[in-house]
């Protein structure tokens, strides 16, 4: 009698595996280890891309939105802090508003700066 000691179950038909291997966090794995001569990107030292053809006006605007949100950060951190720990991060508040300040004077109108 000839048995195979291997029997592979039925395949599942299932919605969510067929997602993922659809994704793309998926397809990045596979090709991670599976291809052998995989073209690496190249490192450019960047974290993130801005968009191409922003203007300077929308740069400023979204750096001044960073550094809203920075300055919230760090105050929230301030608060639940005492002692040295609460002056340091009340330093980063005093510095990120600063930073602030001159974003949004860059923002302002050329004639609004030229008579200020």
């Amino acid at each position: 009698m000839t048995t195979s000691p291997y029997l592979l179950p039925d395949p599942c038909e299932n919605a969510d595996l067929h997602d993922l291997r659809s994704s793309g966090a998926a397809q990045r794995a596979l090709d991670f280890y599976l291809k052998e001569n995989m073209s690496t990107p190249t490192p450019d030292g960047t974290f993130f891309a801005i968009k191409p053809g922003i203007s300077q006006e929308e740069a400023l605007v979204h750096a001044s939105d960073l550094l809203r949100s920075a300055a919230a950060t760090a105050y929230e951190s301030a608060s639940s802090h005492q002692g040295n720990q609460r002056d340091l991060a009340f330093s980063v508040v005093y510095l990120i508003d600063m930073a602030k300040a001159m974003v949004e004077r860059s923002l302002q109108a050329p004639d609004a700066q030229a008579s200020a």
